[in-house]
């Protein structure tokens, strides 16, 4: 006689029906561990030189002091604890900046992923013609440096040097009170195309059977804009903001620039700006300290932000 033939089918359908427990499912084995640390070794290398360490050495400058001996000893650095963390706490210069950045970014922050939106918007909607050249025209500006884009504008802002000086002359658009606001309209001018390609790439990424549902059910493109799109978009729409949140907090090169246009832009006018003039008095220690208080204040600014925004789209 012949032995029946178990084919592993008819193995797995007999222990399934005398109740046997099925056969423990093996993890497969990693075939190829050396190319996976070969592809992840140059990133983790560059991360590690460049933003790891950098931070570790920040930290590390902030906790030091000098001391001299004498009025014209050799200074040294020397463990000083939280010495220079206290003096960052009572520096008034750098929190009246902090603020200012705040307010900055209050007004500024909104107007510009605003404007990102409806850039978005408009680009995605089947009315538009043209949208090769639209989407060209709202991105060039991302592409001009950010200190080029403030010296434009710093000279069409000039009453002295614009082409429009029967409006600067009037208006002065680099006083006191105005000066913030016309670093906002760079800062703006700017970003809004970088901010609305990212809206707008996720905007492609939405089905066109949803868009097909609505128009089926009677929904026009403005219906469709607000009660899908928008909505759809809303990731995005927070990402952008954290980007600018953090931008917000780092500004440096417009403001910096705008100095030589107005007086009213001081060497602490931004925090960033406080950190390059302490770090060049030298007080390497003390600009250490300030980095580390400003990185540790945006991280929290955005981490609330993220908590908040979760909160409510979960709701």
């Amino acid at each position: 006689m012949t032995a029946p033939v178990t084919t592993p089918a008819a193995a797995r359908d007999a222990a399934r029906g005398t109740g046997a427990p099925p056969a423990p499912h093996r993890r497969r084995r990693i075939q190829h561990p050396g190319a996976i640390v070969a592809f992840v070794a140059p990133f983790g290398l560059l991360f590690l030189l460049f933003y790891l360490v950098p931070i570790g050495y920040a930290i590390y400058q902030s906790l030091l002091v000098v001391e001299r001996e004498g009025t014209y000893g050799a200074a040294t650095e020397v463990f000083g604890g939280l010495t220079q963390y206290a003096l960052v706490f009572q520096n008034e210069a750098f929190w009246t900046s902090v603020g200012r950045m705040l307010v900055f970014g209050v007004v500024q922050v909104p107007i510009m992923l605003g404007l990102a939106l409806l850039f978005a918007l408009l680009l995605d909607s089947p009315l538009l013609r043209g949208k090769k050249f639209f989407r060209l025209a709202f991105f060039v500006p991302y592409a001009v440096p950010g200190v080029i884009a403030a010296i434009m504008w710093g000279f069409l802002f000039s009453p002295n040097l614009s082409p429009f000086q029967e409006l600067t002359k009037q208006v002065d658009f680099l006083s006191a009170d105005l000066v913030l606001w016309s670093i906002a309209n760079v800062v703006t001018w700017v970003f809004v195309g970088y901010n609305m390609l990212i809206i707008y790439s996720s905007l492609l990424a939405i089905p066109a059977e949803i868009y097909e549902a609505a128009v089926l059910d009677g929904a026009g493109q403005g219906r469709i804009a607000w009660s899908i799109k928008i909505p759809l978009v809303r990731p995005a729409l927070i990402l952008t903001a954290i980007f600018s949140i953090i931008g917000t907090l780092q500004l440096l090169a417009e403001p910096q620039v705008f100095r030589s246009f107005s007086s009213a832009v001081t060497s602490t006018y931004t925090p960033n700006m406080t950190i390059y003039a302490t770090s060049s008095i030298p007080n390497v220690n003390l600009a250490a300290a300030f980095s580390v208080v400003l990185a540790l204040a945006t991280f929290v600014l955005s981490f609330t932000f993220l908590r908040i925004t979760r909160k409510k789209a979960e709701a």
